[in-house]
């Protein structure tokens, strides 16, 4: 690959109060590839100007909204102005800056979901389809070295054809009404004007479904959910389960809750096939479980010589160096800034480095928390998930 200039990104969101701003910018710094340079960080413009004077950003790129950053970026020559705008806000403010963001020939890093609702997500879909920057979504799981081993052995068949899938994200930090307090992140995750028609499951259960297709390689064909309220006063779901059926016949679980209290975010995940089964889990991110029915079960480990080339791609230290969320969050940033490198040479980018996740990803996930809607509330048993774009 011929050497270039660094990526210059141009932040939306991630003022004060955004815990996920941080990781972002954590992780598009941390392999050299990507300097942050220019930012609208919040809705406010002094709190905006305050998150851009603590990153000793030139205080003529730091922006009182997105459309100024856009428009005042462009009146740079190119080899100045912002090559990624990454957007890490609440939910209802994904569509439209990204939206125009691509169309004014920007690469874009969005946080999930991809947006609102289906009915955006569809037309996003779209302009994704058509646009000529690249675009990622930062489901984060799929990042880590040993989820991307188990991808790998899944689809090489070490396991055998799938059978079952068990996936769960636990978590506890909303047991009760924390947003009648002063806490912004409870505030707008359970207010559906911001994050759409679903809590729990629009914000963490598109990410376990996201982890049940991307590691079994098996796309769901149809669910059935029950999503419940479990705290008093509260407008949208905080826990639920689903039962799912996959294209090739699998069967699969999927619950996710933020009211069990006391839980952290022990995401799990269990893939059982005719010839084996792996289990991981992120509290031990660096190792991977692989059962059989006749020899004792092997523990595979990050760092080591023996995984596959997409674990190593995606491997940062040697083994017995525990990496974790941020460095998940920074094997998307890394590889979507090889792949813009290539495309910018015209060459092939390694195929390692295609595997993050994108449009098709989001309009999945958007299309589950719709189909996981509309089944909690029917007596249906199944109901069929059909994809519209």
């Amino acid at each position: 690959m011929q050497k270039r200039n660094i990526l210059k990104l141009g932040m939306i969101g991630g003022g004060p109060g955004s815990f996920i701003g941080a990781i972002h910018r954590n992780a598009a710094l941390m392999d050299g590839m990507i300097e942050i340079v220019a930012g609208a960080f919040s809705s406010n413009p002094e709190k905006s100007k305050q998150t851009g004077k603590e990153l000793m950003l030139d205080e003529n790129r730091i922006y009182a909204s997105y459309d100024e950053m856009f428009e005042k970026e462009l009146q740079l020559p190119k080899s100045e102005r912002i090559d990624i705008v990454s957007i890490v806000t609440p939910n209802h403010a994904h569509f439209d800056p990204t939206k125009k963001a691509l169309e004014m020939g920007f690469h874009v890093i969005l946080d999930k979901p991809l947006t609102l609702d289906y009915e955006e997500a569809k037309e996003l879909y779209q302009v994704i389809q058509k646009a000529e920057g690249m675009f990622c979504l930062t489901h984060t799981y799929t990042g880590y070295p040993m989820i991307k081993q188990a991808k790998q052995m899944i689809a090489d068949g070490v396991i055998g054809e799938v059978r079952k899938v068990y996936v769960e994200y636990p978590q506890g930090w909303l047991w009760t009404l924390l947003e009648s307090e002063d806490n912004k992140q409870a505030q707008w995750r359970t207010d559906p004007n911001k994050s759409g028609a679903s809590g729990c499951f629009g914000d963490i259960g598109t990410h376990a479904f996201n982890l049940a297709e991307y590691v079994s390689g098996q796309k769901v064909a149809k669910i059935c959910a029950d999503l419940d309220i479990k705290v008093e006063g509260r407008q949208l779901d905080d826990d639920g389960a689903v039962l799912m059926r996959f294209e090739n016949s699998a069967s699969g679980i999927l619950t996710a809750s933020q009211i069990e209290t006391g839980a952290e975010n022990n995401l799990k995940i269990k893939i059982y096939g005719d010839k084996g089964g792996i289990e991981w889990m992120q509290e031990d991110c660096n190792s991977l479980i692989v059962r059989w029915p006749d020899k004792p079960a092997e523990i595979y480990r990050a760092g080591s010589s023996y995984l596959s080339s997409l674990a190593q791609e995606n491997t940062r230290t040697p083994a017995g160096h525990p990496e974790g969320y941020i460095e998940a969050f920074a094997n998307i940033y890394r590889n979507f800034a090889r792949c813009i490198y290539a495309k910018q040479n015209g060459e092939e980018p390694k195929k390692e480095w295609l595997d993050f996740p994108g449009a098709e990803d989001g309009i999945r996930g958007m299309a589950f928390v719709d189909h996981v809607l509309a089944s909690s509330r029917s007596d249906q048993k199944w109901t069929p998930f059909v994809i519209e774009k």
